[in-house]
């Protein structure tokens, strides 16, 4: 793949998984991963699947290089705890790891955390967080008395090298997303809208690192990319009640802003889809079309300064050669792509 950018995949969840094949799942994933040439894979965490921490530790026992990007919930764990984990992994299998920052989930998950935090306070509360987190891993100690989180002369041992300490990521979707990110030096990732909304340089205009997260279904030609693209995501009513359901017990920036793209979800032609969102399959946008036409929207991305790119989950090797293809095209035609 394109070594210009950052490009994430993401590791199958646990939810809907048979628990004796989840396992080599994951592995398997993770190893089609690294072979294209990811720099990382996205771990998820919510209240209905497994730990991340675990499903990380699979990863990176089936892979070389591979990074973890570990989705990581305040709500969760202490920030000590984050810290410890990120150092263990370091002396144990001496791998660098990333950690996605989530600020909420669904509004029914967090009340039964004991949490009503409000949507813009959660993200000042992953501020400190994240700046515990980093300053114990730097070496401490850490004193702090704050609104969320009190720590007193706080060191954290085994101590981390310098070049394990991970890349930090936060949704930048919502306004508070992207201060906080800005805030803690954090790569901002969104769910994007069209490509076509995106003017060369907004990224770099917004935050010093920007990020996306898409889905990419791409072929030679136009006609055999839709066609894989409906068989892996049909219109599925159930799904898309589902999704009406999750739409009214989140309150998330990003959810509500797809969700409100009515637009694209039926023009079967324009790549930019949403039909795989709005019935529930997937968490986010996709592009469709043949290598040519995904590469010359995907360039919109790189131009505009998007430089982080959160693959979906790959159904098989052979597709992430075919995104491969796209972001080699992508990247040659962006003069931001070489640039990167």
């Amino acid at each position: 793949m394109a070594q210009a950018l950052q490009l994430f995949a993401t590791s199958p969840q646990s939810l809907g998984s048979d628990p004796a094949s989840y396992r080599e799942s994951v592995a398997q994933v993770a190893r089609w991963s690294e072979r294209a040439g990811c720099v990382g894979i996205l771990v998820y965490t919510d209240n209905s699947i497994v730990d991340p921490w675990l499903v990380s530790q699979i990863i990176i026992e089936n892979t070389s290089t591979l990074s973890p990007l570990v989705a990581v919930q305040p709500l969760y764990m202490h920030p000590y705890t984050v810290a410890k984990m990120v150092t263990s992994i370091a002396f144990m299998y001496g791998r660098r790891i990333f950690l996605n920052m989530v600020a909420g989930g669904f509004t029914n998950d967090l009340l039964a955390l004991g949490d009503n935090t409000p949507h813009d306070r959660r993200y000042d509360r992953v501020v400190e967080y994240v700046r515990i987190i980093a300053s114990l891993l730097k070496g401490g100690p850490v004193s702090q008395a704050s609104e969320f989180y009190t720590v007193d002369k706080l060191i954290l041992k085994p101590p981390l090298p310098p070049e394990l300490f991970p890349g930090i990521l936060m949704s930048g979707s919502s306004e508070a997303g992207l201060a906080a990110a800005r805030s803690v030096g954090a790569t901002a990732v969104r769910y994007p809208g069209p490509p076509s909304d995106y003017a060369a340089g907004v990224g770099d205009e917004q935050s010093e690192n920007m990020g996306i997260r898409v889905g990419i279904v791409a072929r030679e030609d136009e006609e055999s990319a839709w066609e894989v693209a409906h068989q892996r995501f049909p219109v599925d009513r159930r799904g898309q009640l589902t999704h009406q359901l999750a739409m009214k017990v989140s309150d998330s920036a990003w959810h509500k802003q797809l969700s409100s793209m009515d637009d694209y979800q039926g023009e079967e032609r324009n790549p930019y889809w949403l039909v795989p969102f709005k019935n529930f399959k997937t968490n986010c946008p996709y592009l469709v079309g043949s290598y040519e036409t995904v590469a010359s929207e995907l360039a919109r991305y790189v131009t505009a300064g998007f430089s982080t790119y959160i693959l979906d989950i790959p159904p098989t090797e052979e597709e992430l050669h075919h995104i491969g293809a796209v972001f080699a095209r992508a990247t040659a035609t962006s003069p931001a792509g070489q640039a990167v």
